[in-house]
C-alpha cells in the first residue's frame, strides 16, 4: 500500500547552504545526489510526497532533472524562494501539485512552510519547514527540513506516531 511522507528545504544547487546549516557535504554536487539517493532509499514510486518548500535554487532544466530522478508523486507548496517562480514554472519542472498556500492533511496537520502561529487552544499540528536547524518547543509544530530527518523524507506514520507519543509525554 503506497505511504505518504513530508519533506523540505532540500535547496537543490545551493552551494551557501552547505556552510549556513553546517550540512555533512564537501559540494553542492554531492549534496544534491545525496538528497537523491535519501529520497529514492524513503519513498517509492507509487508513494506521495509532500515537499514544503524550498526545493531548488536551479533552472529550470535542471530542476527537472532532479525532479524526473525522484520517486513518487510529488506535491509542492511554495517556499520563500520558490515563490518568484510561481505555480506554473514549478508545474512545468514535474511536480505533479503546487499549492501557493498551506494545506490541511487528515483534518489535524497544517501544512505550511513557514512555522505558523498556534496557540494551545488550536486543533492542528503545523508540520513545516523553513526554519532548518531550528525547533520549537511544544507538540504544535513539527519541523521537517531535511536536518532534522537524516536529509530524508519522513513518512506520515513516523509524524504521527511522534506527535502523539509527545502529546502523550
Amino acid at each position: 500500500m503506497p505511504d505518504v511522507f513530508f519533506t523540505s528545504d532540500h535547496h537543490f544547487g545551493h552551494k551557501l547552504i552547505i556552510d549556513f546549516e553546517s550540512r555533512p557535504f564537501a559540494n553542492v554536487q554531492e549534496m544534491d545526489e545525496a538528497l537523491i539517493a535519501n529520497w529514492n532509499a524513503a519513498v517509492g514510486p507509487e508513494d506521495t510526497v509532500f515537499h514544503l518548500g524550498d526545493f531548488s535554487f536551479l533552472g529550470l532544466e535542471a530542476t527537472s532533472a532532479i525532479i524526473s530522478r525522484l520517486n513518487g508523486y510529488k506535491i509542492l507548496i511554495l517556499g520563500n524562494h520558490d515563490r518568484g517562480r510561481g505555480r506554473s514554472w514549478w508545474l512545468e519542472a514535474g511536480f505533479d501539485e503546487v499549492s501557493e498556500y498551506p494545506l490541511v492533511y487528515k483534518d489535524f496537520f497544517f501544512l505550511s512552510h513557514e512555522p505558523m502561529y498556534m496557540n494551545k487552544h488550536m486543533p492542528y499540528v503545523n508540520v513545516h519547514g523553513h526554519i532548518h536547524g531550528q525547533k520549537y518547543e511544544g507538540n504544535n509544530h513539527f519541523n521537517i527540513c531535511v536536518e532534522h530527518s537524516g536529509y530524508k523524507p519522513l513518512s506520515f506514520a513516523a509524524i504521527r506516531d511522534a506527535v502523539v507519543v509527545s502529546e502523550e509525554g
